[in-house]
């Protein structure tokens, strides 16, 4: 069977070069008679992997020295717990309301202490991202958090926000690698690898130094504690070896293909492309405003429930998957990460140019 044009908003499409790769090394990875997924996370193969990954890692991001590179397990939804055991010490802070999961994780932090929701743009349906010159930052506040780009809804930060000082925090799980970042303007940056670097189980935090410490709050498990990943090289207990094994090779495909300045350029010509369409289109249209369009998820609709089910159940038919939008607003989503081909949007198009004439 063919490959199909995958896109799903994660687990998403992995570079098929990438694949290939492992695929040779499964059952024998570089002589040592056995595949990454039996090796002992404490081996020298093992080792050289997992640094090898956060050297690569560094390079592509200008990481600089005073951050941490932690390789964890749980998911994004994980630190929604971790950030504010291990940085709420006042036991306040202000959260920027985008989506689904900036507010899953405001609600995870009311845990622990005092959610101040200082902007948000759920009256419009999560379509914009809120002005964010002059927010009404906290004094005592922690730290700023937000979800850089939008999965569900396909918006995106063009701008950081104004934090006045304080401590930003950045989801980036669905635009982590699109494109170049200062992390220096980051108290901590992570996402959830499985949208645009590897496999489902990996979540990627860097994080600055002075973050890392071990007042956390009290009852913090040492699990959920970033001191104790930091210590360790993130090999505490046995991390999720062969996700990190992936992901170290989608790095090195990354810096192959010219690092994240190229992969910028590529993901604006291919969401040029559907974006373009879209804003043309009789049938079709885009949910989001124009200044604020993700490069990564791009939901649109037909306007017409019945007719956005069909073009679901049509384009599956033709090789085009996971093209449903997320249950909590319709419709339908393309996400074009990095692996995502310009030939695969190129073919989308072509496919919604065919679907609109049939049903105008």
């Amino acid at each position: 069977m063919s490959r199909v044009y995958n896109f799903s908003a994660g687990p998403a499409v992995l570079p098929e070069e990438v694949l290939k790769s492992a695929a040779e090394e499964m059952l024998d990875y570089k002589g040592t008679g056995m595949s990454v997924m039996e090796m002992s996370h404490r081996s020298k193969a093992f080792e050289e992997i997992i640094t090898g990954a956060e050297q690569d890692l560094r390079d592509l991001m200008g990481i600089p020295d005073q951050y941490k590179v932690l390789f964890l397990q749980g998911g994004a939804s994980q630190q929604f717990a971790m950030i504010p055991m291990n940085l709420m010490k006042n036991r306040v802070a202000d959260y920027i309301i985008t989506g689904q999961w900036a507010k899953k994780a405001a609600q995870e932090a009311a845990k622990y202490g005092k959610v101040n929701k200082i902007a948000s743009s759920e009256d419009k349906v999560f379509s914009y991202i809120p002005d964010c010159s002059d927010l009404p930052i906290s004094e005592d506040a922690d730290y700023v958090y937000i979800c850089e780009n939008n999965t569900i809804y396909g918006t995106k930060y063009k701008q950081l926000p104004n934090t006045k000082g304080k401590t930003l925090v950045a989801d980036v799980s669905s635009c982590f690698l699109s494109e170049p970042v200062d992390v220096t303007k980051y108290g901590i940056i992570y996402g959830g690898v499985q949208k645009n670097i590897g496999p489902a189980g990996v979540v990627i935090a860097i994080i600055r130094e002075d973050l890392i410490r071990e007042d956390v709050l009290p009852g913090t498990p040492t699990m959920l504690t970033y001191k104790t990943h930091a210590d360790a090289k993130s090999l505490y207990n046995t991390p999720p070896a062969y996700g990190i094994y992936i992901c170290g090779k989608v790095f090195q495909w990354l810096k192959g293909m010219g690092g994240l300045e190229e992969m910028k350029k590529r993901n604006e010509k291919k969401a040029k492309l559907l974006y373009d369409f879209l804003d043309q289109s009789r049938l079709f249209k885009g949910t989001v405003v124009k200044e604020d369009r993700s490069l990564m998820n791009v939901p649109f609709v037909t306007g017409n429930e019945e007719l956005d089910a069909m073009f679901v159940k049509e384009s599956k038919a033709a090789g085009f998957e996971n093209l449903k939008g997320h249950r909590t607003v319709g419709g339908m989503r393309a996400s074009i990460y990095n692996a995502m081909p310009y030939e695969g949007v190129e073919a989308l198009v072509a496919f919604m140019k065919k679907f609109e004439e049939e049903n105008l």
